[in-house]
C-alpha cells in the first residue's frame, strides 16, 4: 500500500517524523550539558547535538530512500547510529494529501535533500533556543519542492506545554502542522542575521526603510517569522548561507505563498552538483507581499556585489 503513493509524499512524511526525533535528540544532548563544541570557522560552531541529529536524519533517510541524494551540513557520516535513531514511520497526516500530477512519478535518483540538522547553533550555544530549528528540504531537479521545519524549543519556557512543533510544505500542495498568519499592514518589519551583519547588510536594510528589523539567528527562524506574521521580509545582503539553510524555509514558504530569491530575483538551485554557498544573498517575503517591490529598492551597488 505504502509504494502506491508517491515518493515526494514519502519523503515527506518521514521526515517529519525524522525531524520529531533529531529535535529530541538535540534537546536530550542540552540537558546532559555536554555540548561538545568545534570551531569550524570564523564563528561557525558545530556540536555534538548538531553531529547527532544530522546521523540521526541520514540514517533514517537513506536506509528509506537508497537512491536519493542527501546534502548535509555538517559533511558525510558513516558510523553506526543507536537503533533507537533510526525512524522508520511516517506522519499519516501528509500521507493523505494529494500529489500534483508533475510529481507523481518522480524517481529516488531525481531527488536531493539538503539536511541542516541544527540550525542556528551559535545561538544555541548561547542558550537562545527559540532561534533553533531542524531543516530538511526536498529538491526536484533544481527545484525546492517539499521542506520540514522542526523547532525543537517551541513552548519551551510555558510550563506543561508540549515542547516542540513540525511544519511542513510542499509546493503545489500547501502547508501542514500550523497556520499562517498575515503581517501587520501599515508598517515595514525586517528580519535580518543576528551574529553576520556587516556594512553592506547594514546598507540593503536602509535602503528599505524598514519600521523595525528583527535580528535573529538561523534562516528557519527568520523564515518562520514571515509565516507567523511577525516580519513582512527577510533580507541578507551577504554570502554567508547555505543551500541547507534555505533549501526547507523556501519549500515551506512557496508552498503557503510567500517567495524566497537571491538579490537579483533569481531562485537558487538544489540539484546535487549546484555550489553549497548562497553567494548572491537572500531575499525572502511572506505570502501576500510584494517580492518585487524590496527587489527594486535594493541597491544596484549592492547587487553588483552579490553575484
Amino acid at each position: 500500500m505504502a509504494q502506491s503513493i508517491p515518493l515526494l509524499l514519502r519523503i515527506v512524511a518521514s521526515s517529519v517524523n525524522v525531524a520529531n526525533r533529531a529535535g529530541k535528540i538535540i534537546r536530550d544532548i542540552m540537558s546532559q550539558g555536554e555540548l561538545g563544541i568545534v570551531e569550524k570557522g570564523k564563528n561557525d560552531l558545530q556540536t555534538e547535538a548538531d553531529r547527532s541529529a544530522q546521523r540521526c536524519i541520514i540514517s533514517s533517510l537513506s536506509q528509506q530512500f537508497p537512491a536519493v541524494t542527501i546534502i548535509g551540513e555538517e559533511g558525510s557520516s558513516t558510523c553506526e547510529v543507536p537503533s533507537d535513531w533510526l525512524v522508520t514511520d511516517s506522519n499519516q497526516e501528509v500521507l493523505k494529501e494529494t500529489c500534483p500530477k508533475e510529481l507523481q512519478n518522480v524517481s529516488e535518483k531525481d531527488v536531493v535533500i539538503w539536511v541542516d540538522p541544527l540550525d542556528g547553533t551559535s545561538e544555541y550555544t548561547q542558550g537562545l533556543l527559540d532561534h533553533v530549528t531542524v531543516l530538511i528540504g526536498i529538491a526536484v531537479g533544481d527545484k525546492a519542492i517539499g521542506g520540514v521545519i522542526h523547532q525543537p524549543y517551541y513552548n519551551y519556557k510555558e510550563p506543561e506545554a508540549v515542547i516542540g512543533r513540525t511544519m511542513w510544505g510542499i509546493v503545489g500542495v500547501g502547508v501542514g502542522g500550523f497556520v499562517p498568519q498575515p503581517p501587520p499592514e501599515g508598517q515595514r518589519i525586517i528580519t535580518t542575521t543576528r551574529s553576520h551583519s556587516n556594512e553592506v547588510v547594514q546598507a540593503a536594510l536602509d535602503a528599505l526603510q524598514p519600521d523595525n528589523v528583527l535580528r535573529v539567528g538561523g534562516a528557519g527562524h527568520k523564515v518562520l517569522l514571515l509565516l507567523e506574521g511577525k516580519a513582512h521580509a527577510y533580507v541578507f545582503a551577504s554570502a554567508g548561507c547555505k543551500r541547507w539553510d534555505t533549501c526547507a524555509p523556501e519549500a515551506v514558504l512557496v508552498a503557503a505563498g510567500g517567495q524566497l530569491t537571491d538579490v537579483h530575483g533569481h531562485s537558487y538551485p538544489y540539484n546535487s552538483s549546484t555550489p553549497h554557498q548562497n553567494t548572491a544573498g537572500v531575499l525572502a517575503t511572506a505570502p501576500g507581499q510584494d517580492h518585487s517591490w524590496y527587489l527594486r529598492r535594493l541597491p544596484d551597488a549592492i547587487r553588483a556585489m552579490l553575484t
